[in-house]
């Protein structure tokens, strides 16, 4: 994958550092990213315009050399770790072999992102070598802008994902309502963890997995991040928000649809054909040059015009409209650019979600979500699945 790295380039000479380190494993979005190379245990990742890759352990050294986006590639104890271990232990040898790693490439000062681990900043700057937090998170800003292959990589993610979804509705659309007001689907009850586990298995076999997915009802709903459990209820809202990774790619997809069945009472149709038009809306105001903070607030407008508290006029709200209306979507699943207040301009390549809601414990939570690209020209949907409340 080709990456234009000139930002970060940028951001060291502004700073007037010699190098980007990172110290993490490739769970770590900015390590892969930099370094394209997948690995369990935490590694050194150092940029001073070319990438150089330093392991604790050799048994990666092999498989980095072949896979790695790195021009070097090598071990501490190519620089004395197992004599620094025995004089100083082995934490103690890691952080010096790592400085020495550095000095060997000329070194003395490097930026850090904010979550960099203590430890080794604190343990590199007792070695002499200068140490700044990147507080504008550099990488992550170079992450945002996708290149085409990218945005190849969270179409088939999302179209995954749009599987899943579908597996989910058929089953609300097949199920029947018990006489408790239950959902039952083949005299089984339809459970959050039931759905949850469809959508997985569909996932798996389109090479996706993800650590968790929101199946949740009525009043669960009414917070955004609630996975949800337990039996679902006809006639009630149920927010499916499924967020996988594809395995292979390690890109995400990222997609939200609100069902009733049965008959939603007048202020749940209310807020979903409010929601409706505010993510139709803040998708009308996307195009290029245009501020985050804009699309933000064209769903904002919509509720506010209806009555209803958003964050934008009552800060301190624990209902209405309750989060931004989206966020970048990548090799994190939030990740920048923010479609909030104050969010960014918009470019070419910001691959970003389009979701807002409303949430009251007395009504439950609806929302609408679907992932776009930033195009030259305005943008382009990479979800295809219909906004509808009935299954």
């Amino acid at each position: 994958m080709e990456q234009d790295l000139s930002a970060l380039d940028h951001a060291l000479a502004e700073r007037d550092v010699d190098g980007y380190l990172l110290h993490a494993d490739s769970a770590d979005p900015d390590q892969y990213y930099l370094s394209g190379f997948d690995a369990p245990d935490p590694f050194v990742t150092l940029y001073d315009g070319e990438v150089h890759l330093l392991f604790n352990r050799s048994l990666e050294i092999g498989r980095a050399r072949r896979e790695a986006r790195a021009a070097t590639v090598e071990s501490t104890t190519e620089y004395g770790y197992g004599k620094l271990a025995e004089t100083h232990g082995p934490e103690a040898a890691t952080i010096r072999s790592i400085a020495r790693f550095l000095e060997a490439y000329d070194v003395g000062s490097v930026a850090v992102p904010p979550r960099f681990p203590l430890s080794t900043g604190d343990g590199i700057r007792e070695q002499g070598i200068t140490v700044t937090a990147d507080e504008a998170s550099t990488i992550e800003s170079v992450r945002a802008i996708k290149t085409a292959a990218e945005i190849e990589h969270v179409r088939t993610a999302q179209a995954a994902n749009q599987a899943a979804m579908a597996t989910a509705e058929s089953l609300l659309r097949e199920a029947s309502v018990a006489a408790d007001g239950t959902l039952h689907h083949e005299e089984d009850p339809l459970t959050s963890e039931r759905v949850k586990e469809a959508i997985e298995i569909t996932l798996l076999r389109r090479g996706c997995g993800l650590d968790g997915t929101i199946v949740a009802c009525g009043p669960d709903a009414a917070d955004p991040h609630d996975r949800g459990s337990g039996p679902l209820q006809a006639n009630e809202p149920i927010i499916v928000d499924i967020f996988p990774r594809d395995k292979t790619t390690k890109y995400h997809g990222d997609l939200t649809r609100t069902f009733c069945v049965g008959d939603p009472d007048p202020t749940l149709r209310e807020w979903y054909d409010l929601t409706e038009a505010a993510y139709r809306a803040a998708l009308a105001a996307i195009e290029p040059g245009v501020s985050a903070d804009t699309v933000h607030a064209a769903a904002c407008e919509i509720y506010e015009d209806a009555g209803l508290p958003t964050l934008r006029s009552d800060e301190s709200t624990e209902t209405g409209f309750i989060h931004s209306t989206g966020h970048g979507v990548g090799l994190a699943v939030h990740e920048q650019p923010r479609v909030a207040t104050g969010g960014p301009e918009l470019e070419p390549g910001h691959v970003i979600t389009i979701e807002p809601g409303l949430y009251d414990p007395a009504v439950g939570g609806v929302r609408i979500e679907d992932l776009v690209v930033v195009t030259e020209d305005g943008y382009e949907n990479l979800t295809d699945y219909p906004v509808e409340l009935e299954p």
